[in-house]
């Protein structure tokens, strides 16, 4: 299975606590006005890239948790829930997920839902310039939310929200 990808970010730490591995993906039909990555709506752009390897560079580095982050990863959900299952049971890393969608949306379609019970916090919601907020920690309107979808994140960024359905 392969997942089109931007770029792939080592030891980062401007997408969640801690040190991580982002992979940015390609492709986004939000198209927000001000988002600060526009490059990446391109669908056909950066390059093709198995979940095997994605997955290598992940286990190589011990200690950073990871990020999924683009584009929007939701566009290629199969692949990217095939990444997320592999990488809790491999690694058992905590993983961020940035999307567009907002979580309501995500709960009520099948397939995008099927992603939920591997990511750890979900950044949800689309980027509206409007709203846009330089001191909001890990996104940037307000209107977008840290949604602790398991246990493990316990930690109370402020604008978390707690919700702890599937584990």
């Amino acid at each position: 299975m392969k997942i089109r990808i931007l770029d792939l970010l080592e030891e980062t730490m401007a997408d969640g606590p801690g040190f991580r591995t982002s992979i940015y993906c390609a492709g986004c039909a939000h198209h927000c006005p001000g988002c600060h990555n526009p490059q990446s709506w391109d669908f056909h752009g950066g390059r093709e890239v198995s979940v095997d390897e994605l997955l290598e560079v992940v286990k190589a580095d011990e200690f950073a948790d990871v990020t999924f982050s683009g584009g929007d990863p939701l566009y290629q959900v199969e692949a990217f829930t095939e990444l997320a299952r592999r990488i809790k049971e491999e690694t058992g890393k905590n993983i961020w997920c940035y999307t567009g969608f907002t979580y309501e949306e995500i709960l009520s379609d099948p397939k995008m839902s099927r992603i939920l019970p591997y990511i750890d916090t979900l950044v949800d919601g689309p980027f509206i310039q409007e709203l846009r907020d330089p001191d909001l920690h890990f996104r940037g309107s307000s209107n977008q939310r840290l949604i602790h979808l398991t246990p493990q994140e316990e930690e109370a960024i402020p604008g978390t929200v707690f919700v702890t359905p599937f584990k």
